[in-house]
């Protein structure tokens, strides 16, 4: 027995001489293998950040340079309409008389560049008042040309204020004298206003419209408020987002000459006062409101 309990005790003795270097170069092989895995993770991750940072810094680069190329051609732009703004209305005042022709060509590409920003109603209206008592002969085709281009002018801003606000179209016969169109009610940002055309004289031979406007503001409503307007003149040479009312809560309307041809046929258009034009300036309350509302 004893015999025996020797043999084994020496089997054991040898295999835990044999496994215990085995044990320890696993062990270091597995130490070595783990800091490896763990170095190139590491590595991986850090080349993935520095990869990230440049496009981070390229993009950046990218951004700045179309930022300045933007920021220089604005700059030219600017220079450019202010020059051409400079000459064309140098035109109007010279001492010496423009051509009828020159004068329209003139009006044509100050309404044309910059109809958004000025008020170029009187401008259209002294000119086409000089041409129709002038001994021109071309004066109607002249004339034409002065309501061709307002058409084109008003038409451009109407579809621009037909994307953000209301609108409906009302037709006045000819020569009519007074009368109350049909009602119609609009919904701009959730406000509610119905309005009602009160036409006083439709004049075919001037093509213009003498008429007011009664706004309901919410009607039917506890909060319902009435103002009327006093009576103004609409005709082809005023523009919506130059020649409009100021409403409550930072919003417009206009009354917009479509044609005169038989018969008128207007649009009344009601937008948000941030479409105006960028000669009028909001209200002081209405700045106040818009902060109020946007901080609740």
């Amino acid at each position: 027995m004893g015999n025996n309990d020797n043999k084994v005790k020496d089997k054991w003795d040898k295999a835990d001489v044999i496994l215990k270097p085995v044990g320890g170069l696993l062990t270091a092989l597995a130490i070595t293998a783990f800091g490896f895995i763990t170095s190139a993770k590491l590595e991986h991750t850090k080349n993935i950040e520095m990869r990230a940072m440049e496009e981070i810094k390229r993009n950046e680069m990218r951004t700045t340079l179309y930022s300045e190329l933007m920021s220089k051609r604005e700059e030219a732009e600017s220079a450019l309409r202010k020059d051409m703004f400079k000459s064309i209305i140098d035109s109007f005042f010279k001492p010496e008389s423009d051509s009828p022709d020159k004068k329209v060509l003139n009006l044509e590409l100050l309404a044309y560049n910059f109809h958004e920003s000025l008020n170029l109603k009187p401008l259209f209206a002294h000119l086409q008042e000089e041409i129709a008592s002038s001994n021109q002969k071309n004066k109607k085709k002249l004339i034409e040309r002065l309501e061709k281009v307002a058409k084109e002018i008003t038409w451009k801003q109407k579809m621009l204020l037909m994307h953000v606000g209301r609108s409906f179209d009302r037709n006045i016969m000819d020569h009519a004298k007074e009368v109350m169109l049909d009602a119609g009610k609009l919904n701009v940002n959730g406000i509610e206003r119905e309005y009602k055309i009160h036409v006083y004289k439709a004049d075919a031979k001037t093509r213009q419209i003498r008429l007011d406007v009664t706004i309901v503001t919410h009607p039917n409503t506890e909060k319902q408020e009435t103002m009327t307007t006093k009576p103004f003149t609409v005709g082809y040479f005023d523009f919506p987002m130059i020649d409009n009312t100021r409403l409550s809560d930072d919003q417009r309307f206009a009354v917009i000459m479509n044609d005169f041809n038989g018969q008128a046929q207007i649009t009344l258009i009601c937008f948000p006062g941030s479409y105006a034009s960028l000669k009028d300036k909001p209200f002081y309350e209405d700045v106040l409101e818009k902060l109020k509302n946007s901080k609740s």
